[in-house]
């Protein structure tokens, strides 16, 4: 019985460290533009080459930083705080 207790708890602490972050239930009417959140991260330095948002409402970005490291980073759509940054290994 302990080892599928174990086992259980193993699974959901993994599909956790694979979860998206979650950063609003606001509604999308007060969420600010796309276009504008690309521009605030260009003039921050970065070069975005994916973005989407997630399942927990972050806008998400890939790309590269001021120092051209890859990046994966969330950003909370209302006031564009960083939520969440996941190391990307370089190849």
């Amino acid at each position: 019985m302990w080892k599928l207790i174990s086992f259980l708890a193993a699974l959901a602490s993994a599909n956790l460290a694979f979860a998206d972050a979650q950063c609003t239930r606001a509604d999308r009417s007060t969420w600010q533009q796309e276009s504008i959140f690309r521009s605030t991260m260009k003039q921050q330095g970065y070069r975005i080459t994916k973005f989407r948002v997630t399942p927990g409402n972050c806008y998400e970005i890939y790309g590269f930083n001021r120092q051209s490291d890859r990046v994966e980073l969330y950003f909370h759509p209302v006031t564009f705080a960083l939520v969440k940054a996941e190391p990307v290994l370089r190849r």
